[in-house]
């Protein structure tokens, strides 16, 4: 297995007395993160386990029965309640827990949507707990478990098949697509049509269809809206959807001057490129496809975000483009200074566009090819 960047953080905040909640999708190994932190401990008899899948743990963990659920826990110094957005009014329950057991007790928490937690333990937990997003395994945790090399060697793959750590730790192309198309089919749309109550699951999936034609495009919201026969505001509320249970993301557009720049459309990636080629059933070779810079773009994207999230560096990200079709890839703002990336699975040069030279002070610029682009991952 893959040493988990996150573990350092786990170990360091327990017994701060803030619930440590680790949220993303299913089977990204977050279980197997807490239970590799929680092994190392001396006494194993002071931890009880819940999950939210299980029937009888749910039942536990209701808000109604807070004298069963103390009975369980009043001799265990540390709660890991897994899957907890499966749990009926969790919010209510971690509260009462955190004010029972204010430095007593160490409560982790994990949840593969934040439909049903991230959102409704915002108010009643604020400043008591510390949340973590657990991406897919990174490039840096590739690297730290063998070497840049051996990354660089699996270019070709990571575009096909990352960042599962079940399909990264098998081998054989078939049984990496196997996996990609049970992790599809048992997790896209779990929570969404459990916890949200849409019927109408084939309009989600050609949703999930078009965004995965278009990454790296800006996404025009009414021409989605036209090609499924649904209104805009619900084409809105399932990519929101989408998002809270970590399977897209939006890229927004950076601009002053809205007479010359686009401002409303956004691009839209995947977290996973390995979900998203399955959601198209095309694992061509990468020397067959004509979506390589997509595809790279999309990884550079996502593998940057881990990166800014484990190293917890602060900044906007955005994308650039005029009606003139002048744009740039990628834009990090930060620090009162603008950092522009321009990516390319080739080398090749570029230019800063000349309106953006003429508009904005106090930047820099990078092209990013596949063979320098080491240090825009670690």
């Amino acid at each position: 297995m893959f040493q988990r960047k996150l573990q350092w953080d786990i170990e360091k905040d327990m017994f701060l007395w803030k619930i440590i909640m680790l949220l993303w999708a299913r089977q990204i190994g977050k279980t197997t993160l807490i239970e590799t932190v929680l092994s190392a401990r001396q006494f194993q008899d002071d931890i009880i386990r819940f999950n939210g899948d299980n029937l009888r743990d749910r039942d536990i963990l209701s808000w109604e029965n807070t004298s069963l659920l103390t009975w369980y826990i009043e001799d265990k110094n540390i709660i890991f309640i897994d899957e907890a957005q499966k749990i009926e009014n969790i919010s209510l329950t971690l509260k009462l827990l955190v004010d029972t057991y204010k430095k007593t007790k160490q409560i982790i928490v994990t949840g593969s949507s934040s439909i049903h937690l991230l959102d409704i333990t915002q108010e009643p937990l604020t400043g008591r707990k510390k949340v973590y997003m657990m991406y897919g395994i990174s490039a840096w945790e590739i690297i730290d478990s063998y070497d840049f090399a051996y990354l660089d060697r699996k270019k070709e793959d990571i575009l096909l098949f990352w960042s599962y750590p079940r399909v990264l730790l098998e081998n054989a192309r078939e049984e990496k697509i196997e996996i990609l198309e049970e992790l599809a089919s048992a997790n896209l749309y779990r929570d969404i049509l459990e916890f949200q109550q849409i019927k109408n699951s084939h309009v989600l999936r050609k949703l999930l269809k078009l965004l995965a034609l278009q990454i790296g495009k800006e996404v025009s919201m009414n021409k989605i809206a036209q090609i499924l026969g649904i209104d805009m505001k619900t084409v809105e509320r399932y990519i929101d959807l989408l998002e809270k249970s970590y399977i897209v993301f939006r890229l927004p557009p950076y601009f002053t001057n809205k007479k010359k720049e686009i401002s409303k459309a956004h691009k839209i990636y995947f977290y996973d490129l390995g979900i998203r080629n399955t959601i198209l059933n095309d694992f061509r070779k990468i020397e067959d496809r004509g979506d390589v810079w997509d595809l790279w773009e999309n990884y550079l994207l996502i593998e940057r975000m881990k990166k800014n999230s484990y190293e917890k560096i602060r900044c906007n990200m955005y994308f650039w483009r005029t009606y003139a079709q002048q744009e740039i890839d990628y834009i990090e703002e930060k620090d009162w200074a603008l950092f522009l990336y321009e990516f390319k699975y080739s080398e090749k040069k570029v230019k800063i566009p000349t309106w953006f030279i003429g508009e904005y002070k106090n930047y820099s610029f990078e092209i990013v090819h596949s063979k320098n682009y080491k240090s825009f991952l670690i």
